[in-house]
């Protein structure tokens, strides 16, 4: 590398008549010098330039013979020209017309709904479609009126001219195709060679600096030279050299350096090494930092899974998420749940883009991790969509905080947290059985009409011993009726979380953490391999710092690979807004299927009250299974679309059987019991009443199927109604 202090010097060199000797520096040699060189006698004698002239001749006839004999390479090229001569008319005929269109047609498409909006964008469909129009009706009329010129002197010349008018006609012809068929710069670079283009440009091509990159190997550098700091270098070729010289000097077994790309943020290259695998420059870390005189975490490494002894290696200068993009708009009901949605960026550029369909997500981040941002992400995302229902659980915090109005149900208390958890586990189990009778298949659809749900619960350790093993059992069962459980923690080791969930869940990112959470969530050998949350620095009330930033695995479609990532950060008022709008766009409620289905799954036990051997009450049931009705009340939710309120019949059958049982003091009675003593109690009233049609009418009240009521009544395990069941009923009534 030349470098300031052996770079030779230059001066002004005056017009003398002896030869001047000085050197020369081949600088694409490697600094080797040639030999003195005379002033050249022409330059001063006339006889010497009389004869360059002549010879100078003699060149450009020589010249002219070649490319004469050469015709039918110049003919290549005017094809080549005319082909893109008809391109460029193509596209100056199109203009940015067609986008234009397409555009205002999305736009008309989001404002379905809204009359006002709906109104506009179709005017504007309208207008862009006439401006259209009108471009290529003018356009149209220029190319007939130049072609006309064109073609009529043509023909004028070739009919009424003789052979060397024609002649002259089909040269200038092909001179034309020719000189904009010429082949460009880029035309004549050589091929990359494989390792100068790794597998995250392949496949992204637009990734800045995409392309031939210059290849150095360690045999190239000179012997005897320096680590330099990375500011120092300005080309690809001595970043090679910087790169190449601070690994060897740290004994990192690198051979070859390729596909040095420049990025605002700093460098990014790729490296090979000879034994090993790049697991070497992790351990170096550090003194790599300080050999290229880098910020802390200035060294970002990226094994490529493909190349067991390549990596992507950054060189973080500045921050690489500043020219990020931000989130983009999705109008209520914009999308499915089936869709990808953006959340991020990666620190090479790359979009994070997910569906949660499916997916149970486990995501860790310490305090000041930016755990709230992240979750809002995802929510932001689920709300957008015209099939999932979105369901808020935080024992602890404010959960989605300014996406609230979006969120279908919302439980902070334990008791509300306990019974959202157990009404989608029964409806998980009661969808399994639904799906073959629908015709889904293995998978349940979604759709408007039998959506999806989204239940993103933060804080997980937070919540009772009842409610972890809620979420445990429903994280087994909820991922084929596509009633999805996200969680987050601000730890991810197993006697943190109360079990092993990072191994059990297929989506996990981690943020800044402790390094036991990244091998807790990750494995074990997840550091060695690139995987480095543990480096991020949570935020302070006065500084972010890497809050929000995360590494993953697990989003579908995408290879795992260790790359940083940066979550969209949304602010609160736009948040809001977004909630305020889908809101107004009606939230969803579960299909009435599906309800029906969960009134024929028996309880987990542990959820059951207990009774001695006389059928004595021991102890009651820790939660109890509400309708769907019954848990947007408890939640403080809105009633569904169109619910109304029970007649006068239905509400007084209700008291009354809520009445029998004080009276008779029990809080519960089998139905065939009940239809019994509500015949004997008002025998005007429930005259013929049978226990299949009190079952109906009490159905309609909102209090659901009959449920398992323990030992009762000489039989071991009967079914009926319990008494608080009915009288929180009561209690909503209006």
């Amino acid at each position: 590398m030349t470098t300031a202090t052996n770079r030779p010097g230059l001066s002004l060199v005056k017009n003398q008549a002896e030869p001047v000797e000085g050197t020369v520096v081949d600088h694409q040699g490697g600094g080797r010098v040639l030999e003195p060189r005379p002033r050249p006698a022409w330059v001063t004698s006339p006889d010497h330039l009389k004869k360059a002239v002549v010879h100078a001749k003699d060149n450009a006839l020589d010249w002219a013979g070649h490319h004469v004999t050469h015709a039918p390479y110049y003919l290549g090229w005017s094809v080549r020209g005319y082909r893109r001569l008809g391109r460029r008319w193509l596209e100056t005929h199109r203009d940015d017309y067609p986008q234009m269109v397409c555009s205002a047609q999305e736009e008309l498409r989001a404002a379905v709904g809204d009359t006002a909006r709906e109104g506009k964008a179709r005017a504007l469909v309208e207008a862009r479609r006439a401006a259209f129009r009108k471009h290529k009706m003018i356009h149209w009329a220029k190319t007939a009126s130049w072609g006309v010129l064109t073609t009529a002197g043509g023909a004028t010349g070739v009919l009424m001219g003789g052979l060397w008018i024609d002649l002259l006609v089909g040269f200038s012809a092909v001179v034309v195709g020719a000189w904009h068929g010429r082949p460009d710069r880029t035309d004549q670079m050589p091929a990359a060679t494989p390792l100068a283009t790794p597998l995250h440009v392949a496949a992204n091509p637009h990734v800045a600096g995409a392309g031939f990159q210059s290849v150095m190997t360690a045999d190239q550098l000179t012997a005897g030279g320096k680590p330099f700091p990375i500011a120092a270098a300005s080309t690809p070729g001595q970043v090679a050299e910087c790169v190449l010289r601070a690994m060897l000097a740290e004994g990192v077994p690198v051979v070859e350096v390729a596909d040095v790309v420049r990025h605002p943020w700093g460098w990014q290259c790729t490296v090979r090494v000879e034994e090993g695998t790049p697991v070497a420059i992790i351990d170096k870390a550090g003194d790599l930092e300080t050999r290229f005189d880098l910020p802390t975490n200035g060294v970002r490494l990226q094994p490529i899974r493909a190349r067991r002894a390549c990596a992507v290696l950054r060189l973080i200068q500045g921050d690489p998420f500043a020219t990020a993009p931000g989130l983009p708009y999705r109008a209520p009901k914009s999308m499915s749940i089936m869709d990808k949605f953006r959340i991020g960026t990666s620190v090479g550029g790359d979009p994070l883009e997910l569906s949660l369909a499916g997916v149970m997500g486990l995501w860790v981040a310490a305090s000041g991790g930016g755990k709230t941002g992240i979750l809002q992400a995802l929510a932001e995302g689920v709300t957008a969509c015209y099939d999932n229902i979105t369901i808020d659980l935080d024992p602890f915090g404010d959960g989605l905080e300014d996406l609230g109005d979006a969120v279908r149900i919302t439980a902070r208390t334990n008791e509300q947290i306990e019974a959202v958890l157990l009404f989608f586990l029964v409806m998980a189990k009661g969808r399994a059985r639904l799906r073959a009778k629908l015709g889904m298949g293995k998978k349940w659809k979604a759709s408007p009409e039998r959506p999806a749900v989204t239940i993103i619960f933060d804080e997980l350790p937070k919540g009772s011993a009842l409610a972890k093993r809620l979420y445990f059992d429903l994280l087994l069962v909820g991922r084929k009726e596509l009633i999805v459980e996200e969680a987050a923690a601000q730890g991810g080791q197993s006697n943190y979380l109360g079990a092993n969930i990072a191994q059990m869940v297929a989506l996990k990112a981690v943020g800044p953490c402790k390094v036991e959470d990244t091998r807790s969530v990750f494995g074990d050998g997840s550091v060695k391999e690139g995987y480095l949350p543990h480096k991020l620095s949570p935020a302070t009330a006065t500084d972010p710092k890497d809050a929000g930033h995360i590494f993953i695995q697990g989003v579908p479609g995408m290879a795992d690979e260790p790359v940083e990532y940066a979550i969209h950060e949304v602010p609160s008022a736009t948040l809001r807004q977004l909630a305020e709008e889908r809101l107004a766009a009606g939230l969803l409620d579960p299909d009435q299927d599906s309800l029906d289905a969960m009134k024929g799954v028996d309880l987990p036990e542990y959820v059951q009250a207990t009774y001695d051997n006389d059928g004595n009450l021991k102890k009651p049931a820790p939660v109890e299974l509400l309708t769907w009705e019954q848990l947007l009340k408890l939640c403080g939710a809105q009633p569904p679309a169109g619910a109304a309120a029970p007649d006068e019949r239905i509400a007084g059958l209700v008291t009354d059987a809520v009445d029998l049982m004080v009276k008779a003091g029990v809080d519960r009675m089998r139905t065939e019991v009940l239809a019994t003593a509500l015949v004997d109690h008002k025998p005007e009233g429930y005259e013929g009443l049978t226990p299949d049609e009190l079952k109906t009418r009490l159905r309609e009240a909102g209090a659901g199927s009959p449920v398992t009521l323990g030992p009762l009544d000489g039989m071991q395990n009967p079914r009926g109604y319990k008494r608080d069941a009915l009288r929180r009923i009561v209690d909503d009534m209006p």
